[in-house]
């Protein structure tokens, strides 16, 4: 019968609640409830997560969510996410009398009245600028509204909330008694607050406290003695009055922790000796802890026998000897990283590839005395590796690799960053062993050329992402090879490869349709045409940075948009080609933009009342 809702008559709402929980995609989520008020409501009944920005207003932005949206479980408030606040309201003009004359409103437009009048709407301007710098943060008001409004809350992030203190934090604790994460960084909370969260929040498991500089050992101490039977996992950074004395309380009563972040350097071995003993289940360990020494690590492969990650940054004290002892006892150990830990040498590195043959991912950075003798040990003991980063390593050599492609055919991900080291033979090697290479991102290895990168695109046909950023000797004939190989290519970064032309980019077009992400920038030998193919061959791109791109032109965007639409950001900086018409014409075609990069004064004022919200700007007086 036409006219009847044919979907809405025969669907119970049980299964409409299911289809939209299966939903990820917040945008997706919002269409489904344009639908009818049925969806709406419905949308609204099954929704469980909120994320909010720096609102024009977040206590009485949370007190209207709290109405709509009664099923919330998890909150994100992260004031980083900031938003554009409207412009002042400008006073009317004032209306001249029939007969003024010009000699008489200029007269009166400098008199004392006319000038008082100029100071009043300055100052109004001035105190709704402050007024809006305020409420556009948290307060204790919002915090004591969002717990009445979703008291059974169990994960909740206040990230950067200045105006958050101890006593919005205890009245949330008294009314969401279910909370299980809690997340506070940067946030100026005090002891009383954290202790409330303690006695009244008995099943927390997860805390996140980096950057909270307003706490002491009182507070830490106070919210473990209540949440000693749940707390899984603790982060602390850059809280100078949290000292060791916290971690022997966590130590003694926290059996369950699992995972610990520590930046601090009040933190000394007695703590950490004190958390690894009475943590019997430690799995994850992340310390920045510079007068930490190899005797606490040494403890760490006595007890943490389940431990799986191990991060490791800037220690001055930590050696081949605390290497040694967590190969020795850590044999389940999957994830290592090692960064700025200048006293660790191939010894260790080979310690821990002979004892942790369980290791999936690596990353050294910066770490000078490390070698190719070390990695290549990790190349023979440990061929599960999915994951390996390099980045500063100056004395890695092409030997390794070719150990890593030999021995680590599970390799899926690789990364390399300024390693002087590693040529086109490594790189070989890596094509040939590792066919299953989906990420290969390479920045400033100055040996990488051409051989190496067609070698990749011959061989590892299941590649997604390649980023060979300023990789001089990189051609067009490197990007012809990628194109002809690797058509699952989705993500494209070439930027400051002056070698690749119109000639490469423009194999990739035809070559791989699932791109959305390409970065071009700083490339001088593309023009218009490799825009135009792009828009051909590439009808998902998403992403594009053209900036330093001198010969690309009005001409090129309008090919490229008229095809690509789906473009949600576009990068155009320092591109004497585009002028505002190129700059109307990504704005007005592209119905999913989101971000537009550009000089200020290539925006036409049409161009901005149209899409000011989306527009950015880079040297403004340029």
């Amino acid at each position: 019968m036409r006219g009847r809702d044919l979907i809405n008559d025969c669907l119970p709402d049980e299964l409409i609640l299911e289809f939209l929980r299966r939903l990820d995609s917040k945008p997706t989520r919002d269409a489904c409830s344009l639908v009818c008020k049925r969806w709406l409501h419905l949308e609204r009944f099954s929704r469980t997560t909120l994320r909010i920005g720096a609102s024009f207003s977040p206590d009485t932005f949370v007190t209207l969510l709290s109405r709509r949206f009664l099923h919330v479980t998890s909150i994100h408030v992260d004031e980083r996410l900031s938003l554009s606040l409207p412009p002042p309201p400008t006073p009317p003009p004032l209306k001249r009398k029939r007969g003024s004359n010009k000699s008489s409103s200029s007269s009166s437009s400098s008199s004392p009245s006319s000038s008082s009048k100029r100071q009043k709407v300055s100052n109004n301007k001035t105190r709704y600028g402050a007024e809006n710098a305020e409420t556009c943060s948290l307060t204790d008001a919002g915090l004591i509204a969002l717990a009445d409004g979703f008291p059974r809350i169990e994960d909740l992030s206040l990230i950067w909330c200045p105006n958050v203190s101890s006593f919005g934090l205890r009245s949330l604790a008294q009314r969401c008694t279910s909370l299980r994460s809690l997340d506070l960084q940067g946030c100026y909370v005090g002891d009383e607050g954290l202790a409330a969260v303690g006695k009244f929040c008995t099943k927390l498991e997860e805390l996140n406290l980096r950057f909270c500089e307003g706490l002491t050992d009182v507070g830490v101490i106070g919210l473990v003695l209540g949440c000693a039977r749940s707390l899984k996992s603790v982060g602390v950074a850059a809280s100078a009055k949290v000292t060791d004395a916290s971690l022997e309380a966590v130590g003694s009563h926290c059996n369950l922790l699992e995972v610990l972040f520590l930046d601090s350097e009040c933190i000394h071995d007695k703590g950490v000796v004190a958390v690894v003993k009475g943590c019997r289940r430690l799995k994850s360990l992340k310390l920045q802890c510079v007068n930490v020494t190899d005797a606490a690590f040494s403890v760490v492969g006595d007890f943490c026998v389940s431990l799986e990650r191990l991060a490791l940054y800037s220690f001055q004290q930590f050696t081949d000897k605390g290497m040694k002892a967590i190969g020795k006892g850590c044999k389940n150990l999957k994830d290592l990283t090692l960064s700025d830990c200048y006293f660790v040498s191939c010894i260790g590195l080979e310690a821990i590839a002979h004892g942790c043959k369980e290791l999936t991912r690596i990353e050294i950075n910066g770490c000078h005395n490390i070698g190719t003798r070390g990695l290549e040990a990790i190349g023979k003991s440990c061929p599960r590796l999915t994951e390996l980063a390099l980045l500063y390593c100056q004395r890695i050599g092409n030997s390794a690799l070719y150990q890593i492609g030999k021995g680590c055919k599970s390799l899926e991900t690789l990364q390399l960053v300024d390693c002087a080291g590693i040529g086109d033979t490594a790189l070989c090697s890596i094509a040939k062993g590792c066919r299953n290479l989906k990420k290969l991102h390479i920045r400033r290895c100055y040996e990488i050329g051409n051989k190496g990168v067609i070698a990749i695109g011959k061989n590892c046909k299941s590649l997604t992402e390649l980023s060979l950023r300023f990789c001089d000797k990189v051609g067009d004939v490197a990007l012809v090879a990628v194109g002809k190989g690797c058509s699952f290519l989705q993500q494209l970064n070439v930027s400051g490869c002056h070698q690749i032309g119109d000639v490469g980019i423009s194999a990739i077009a035809k070559g791989c349709p699932q791109l959305t992400h390409l970065d071009i920038s700083v490339l001088q030998n593309v023009g218009d045409m490799t825009l135009s193919e792009l828009g051909e061959g590439c009808p998902m791109l998403k992403d594009l940075v053209l900036s330093h791109c001198h010969h690309v032109t009005d001409n090129g965007l309008n090919h490229l948009v008229s095809k690509c639409k789906l473009l949600e950001t576009c990068h155009m900086v320092y591109c004497p080609g585009i002028t505002s018409a190129g700059v109307a014409t990504v704005v007005s075609s592209c119905s999913h933009i989101k971000k537009v990069l550009i000089e200020k004064w290539k925006v036409s004022e049409r161009t901005i009342r149209r899409a000011g919200s989306i527009l950015s700007y880079l040297c403004m007086d340029l």
